[in-house]
């Protein structure tokens, strides 16, 4: 069975993870719009459907390690891992001291094949980030998937890029936002800051 982008936006909407408001992205940018897949990855039945969909795409291409940046992508790699079958490794890297780092004894073994997982690309820098971390090691990026892109397709990480749903989401330099010349409070999501 196949799910359609259609019904992918409408689950997360009706999950609550479509926000309007004035945000400040990971990236720094700001934008009226944000996806907090968080509020999807509460449904474990819908998490293992749209992995499972996702998976599909990365069947034959014999993946050894799922990674994805903390915190976003934890537990789709774990799930992703799971779908794609028994001898897959989960794995996730985090930041410290402002650097994306792989702890916690994670290893990416030379020649690894691995499948870099993100939740939603806005701009794909940290996507990116794994992707150099990965190769720092000699494992092999086989592709990147992701539930959302939110760059309308713009993002190339020069690999196999799947995701399940492509919108276009209007993302703002903060001197260029129209929300702050207009005074509407900033949000950052997920952070007491602003």
């Amino acid at each position: 069975m196949v799910i359609k982008a259609e019904e992918i936006m409408r689950k997360f909407e009706e999950a609550g993870a479509v926000q309007k408001g004035h945000f400040k992205l990971t990236t720094g940018l700001h934008s009226d719009t944000y996806i907090q897949c968080a509020q999807v990855m509460q449904y474990p039945d819908f998490m293992d459907n749209l992995c499972s969909e996702l998976g599909k795409r990365f069947r034959g291409d014999d993946i050894d390690v799922i990674v994805g940046p903390a915190v976003g992508a934890i537990i789709m790699a774990h799930v992703m891992a799971r779908v794609l079958g028994p001898w897959v490794r989960a794995v996730f890297t985090e930041r410290e001291n402002g650097k994306m780092t792989l702890r916690r004894s994670f290893m990416i073994k030379e020649g690894e094949k691995v499948l870099v997982v993100e939740d939603v690309i806005t701009t794909g820098s940290s996507a990116r980030e794994v992707i150099d971390i990965v190769n720092s090691r000699k494992g092999k990026v086989v592709g990147v998937g992701a539930l959302i892109d939110r760059s309308g397709g713009r993002v190339d990480f020069g690999v196999k890029t799947e995701k399940l749903l492509t919108i276009d989401i209007k993302n703002y330099l903060p001197e260029e936002c129209p929300l702050c010349k207009k005074g509407i409070p900033l949000v950052k999501p997920g952070s007491h800051e602003v």
